[in-house]
């Protein structure tokens, strides 16, 4: 499994007090850093996580995930480099989701619609070109 922790999402509105606009994200460190702290899912019933592979381009890339049918109830993340043995991947983990169906976003357009999260579990989605 992946061994970083990657800093909460967050679902907002902008408001005064988160004032960013999606493209213009404040990040802590490099997204091209590799990141090598352990992971914490946290998994139980009705909560899972989800893990998205991607190929190195879109390492930086800030990707929104939503709950099916609420398009507009939207976290996000970043793809960043990870640690894992002795290789670098790149990866988004989303943690802390409520069982269901999600669509995950790039720059507004729907890149995956009906991905499945089971409680209790990890579901993972490869991106990376075949």
């Amino acid at each position: 499994m992946l061994i970083e922790a990657q800093s909460p999402s967050h679902a907002h509105p902008e408001t005064p007090e988160h004032p960013h606009a999606h493209g213009n994200h404040h990040h802590h460190h490099p997204a091209h850093e590799v990141r090598v702290q352990p992971v914490v899912l946290e998994l139980g019933e009705g909560i899972g996580a989800l893990i998205v592979h991607t190929d190195p381009a879109l390492l930086g890339t800030e990707v929104e995930i939503s709950p099916a049918g609420d398009d507009g109830d939207r976290q996000h993340k970043e793809v960043l480099r990870r640690a894992l043995g002795a290789a670098t991947v790149h990866v988004l983990v989303y943690n802390n989701l409520p069982e269901g169906d999600y669509t995950l976003w790039i720059d507004d357009v729907a890149k995956a619609r009906g991905v499945h999260v089971r409680g209790g579990s990890v579901a993972e989605l490869d991106w990376r070109a075949a």
